[in-house]
């Protein structure tokens, strides 16, 4: 009898313990993100509550992507998909629509301060995504987030002349520290829509890295502020930086537009290297997701050395200096402060 009752009180205890133990892979939101960066965003806030998947990976190129079967097969089976919107993801709407799929589409980008093309012309996608998941609490950062939607973003213009363009507004908006920010507390919000549930855990995560954010920012600008004036111009392979340049008053020219896609013609290219030799700009940089024969041809023609490479659009792999955003920011302005002194 007594080892009766002894098996009974074991059986029950490891019942118990297998109820405790976390079901991760049963009940975890089902999240696609478009490509590397806002992976890297869903993984801070969603932590191990999130099983992830990313389109368009590492040193990949989200303006020329081209869908896999697997993509939208994963669309299908989401209960999220992060997108960056503005135009950015050419791919996107041929996609959900070859899923079949009902997933919520979240623009994470939604609230961000853009910046427009003063060249473009409204072909930027509005993939009707649902605006409940744009609000803009816990922001904890110095701009206002207030924004009139008959104007969905608030923007300011800026010298694009000789560039092309992709859509009215640059979507390279996670450039700016502060807008990552809003691209988190989006995130956050989709996700406490999905899993009421795991809520206080996606909005604790989401302040604890917007805190890190934040910390991230005076770092930066204190490495800026080092850089001399007259060092702050700087060459890249297409038009990706100017979120970066406003916010630390850094020049960025390239000779390709917003998206990777668009041509240089021999003009673009003659006014840029003017441009380089009056201005004496103080580095030129490829990109990890160009190819590098427009900036090699700069420099052969300008006489400039190549200063390394810049992460515009996608992150490196993990053994790579740039594996998350954060990561991704240091690097970059590392790079282009290191650059301007040797120069």
């Amino acid at each position: 009898m007594l080892r009766l009752k002894k098996r009974v009180l074991t059986t029950g205890i490891a019942t118990l313990a297998l109820l405790a133990l976390p079901t991760a892979s049963a009940q975890a939101l089902k999240v696609v993100s478009t490509f590397s960066i806002i992976s890297d965003f869903a993984r801070n806030v969603g932590g191990d509550r999130i099983e992830l998947t990313t389109l368009v990976g590492p040193d990949g190129d989200a303006h020329s992507y081209e869908p896999r079967p697997t993509d939208a097969t994963a669309i299908k089976d989401a209960d999220v998909v992060l997108v960056n919107g503005i135009g950015f993801e050419g791919f996107l709407d041929r996609l959900i629509q070859a899923s079949g799929g009902t997933a919520t589409v979240v623009q994470a980008s939604e609230g961000a301060e853009l910046l427009r093309n003063n060249a473009g012309h409204s072909h930027h996608e509005e993939h009707n995504h649902p605006k409940d998941h744009a609000h803009h609490d816990d922001h904890g950062h110095h701009h206002d987030h207030d924004h009139d939607h008959e104007n969905e973003h608030r923007h300011e213009d800026k010298d694009t002349s000789a560039h092309h363009h992709h859509g009215e507004y640059d979507p390279h908006a996670w450039q700016s520290v502060d807008n990552a920010q809003v691209y988190v507390n989006n995130i956050a919000n989709a996700f406490c829509a999905a899993d009421q549930q795991g809520c206080p855990v996606y909005k604790a995560n989401a302040r604890s890295y917007n805190e890190r954010l934040k910390a991230l920012q005076k770092d930066l600008e204190a490495k800026v502020a080092q850089i001399p004036p007259d060092q702050r111009t700087i060459i890249t392979s297409h038009d990706a930086f100017a979120y970066l340049g406003r916010a630390y008053g850094l020049q960025f020219s390239s000779p390709q537009g917003a998206s990777t896609g668009s041509e240089a013609s021999a003009g673009d290219m003659a006014a840029l290297i003017r441009q380089i030799r009056d201005e004496k700009a103080a580095a030129i940089f490829l990109e990890n997701i160009s190819n590098p024969r427009l900036i090699q041809q700069i420099a052969g023609e300008t006489g400039m050395s190549i200063g390394g490479k810049l992460y515009s659009d996608a992150l490196s792999g993990e053994s790579g200096p740039a594996s998350t955003y954060i990561d991704m920011m240091r690097h970059n302005i590392d790079a282009i402060s290191d650059a301007a002194r040797q120069k």
